[in-house]
């Protein structure tokens, strides 16, 4: 039997909603709407897509966002000051640098760089380090978003044997941290892992992070495994395709992500939640 679509569009638009009520609770409270500055160094066509649907959907929310876009030249330190100004911004609750940056600029001297309490995208060290000894404060994005999508199809976790393909510091490490916090036994593969079929296939929960397309192969899928595919890819022809074999998954999984629509509107809808709760910390009314 084919697997059933988890709805990313359907339940990020659920979180962007309660956002918003909650943004007009706390105008009506006579508190002020959340602040979020998006930094943008560079003319990259896709983070200006990123970046262009982020400040959208912040206005949508009743969010105020700032925008700061800067010539591809920009100095690391101009940047820094710019930063250190926004942590210094009452107004501003979340700061946000779209990655990735110019090759002259240190990203993680830039990550770092933002204080804890304003960094929406949760990869600043204390934020991560917070997440690993299950006190998790601003938690990263596309995981956290990536575990709401779980829970509401009522994933139980615990118990359950969770593979995470790919180890990048933006996904892979931070989901990790994210399946054991929710009670999930968790394998990380990545680049040197050998034999990846193997541990794909004794996943009861597989999470694909790449960015190589078909890189799992839909055979390699345990028959009723839950399948998240957060990689999209641009193939030649201009289609957008995931990391793993979408249609041969399909017909073995019981659950599974469609490329596009299904974890990339998480991460926005995570964005702006994570830019209220920092709001409720800086301003709790």
């Amino acid at each position: 039997m084919p697997a059933q679509l988890i709805d990313g569009k359907s339940i990020a638009e659920d979180v962007r909603i309660q956002v918003k009520n909650d943004v007009e609770n706390r105008i009506r409270n006579g508190q002020r709407a959340p602040g979020l500055a998006v930094i943008l160094v560079g003319l990259d066509p896709a983070s200006q897509v990123y970046v262009r649907k982020k400040r959208e959907a912040c206005d949508e929310a009743g969010i105020l966002s700032r925008s700061y876009d800067l010539d591809e030249n920009t100095d690391q330190q101009t940047l820094l000051d710019l930063i250190e100004e926004l942590n210094n911004d009452a107004a501003i609750d979340g700061i946000l640098v779209q990655l990735p940056l110019p090759e002259h600029i240190d990203s993680t001297l830039i990550l770092e760089a933002i204080h804890p309490d304003k960094d929406v995208d949760g990869f600043h060290p204390y934020n991560i380090g917070r997440l690993a000894q299950r006190m998790p404060e601003l938690r990263p994005c596309t995981p956290h978003g990536v575990i709401h999508m779980l829970e509401t199809i009522g994933e139980p976790f615990k118990g359950r044997h969770a593979v995470v393909v790919g180890a990048s510091n933006i996904v892979g490490r931070p989901m990790n941290l994210e399946l054991l916090l929710a009670g999930a036994t968790v394998t990380v593969t990545h680049r040197f892992t050998k034999d990846l079929a193997s541990y794909v296939s004794s996943a009861d929960i597989l999470i694909v992070a790449v960015g190589k397309p078909g890189i799992v192969k839909g055979e390699w899928v345990k028959p009723g495994a839950t399948v998240i595919d957060v990689g999209i890819n641009r193939l030649p022809d201009g289609k957008l395709t995931g990391d793993v074999d979408f249609d041969a998954a399909a017909e073995r999984a019981a659950w599974i992500t469609p490329v596009p629509g299904g974890v990339g509107p998480m991460t926005v809808a995570m964005l702006l939640r994570n830019t209220l709760q920092s709001a409720n910390k800086h301003d709790p009314g």
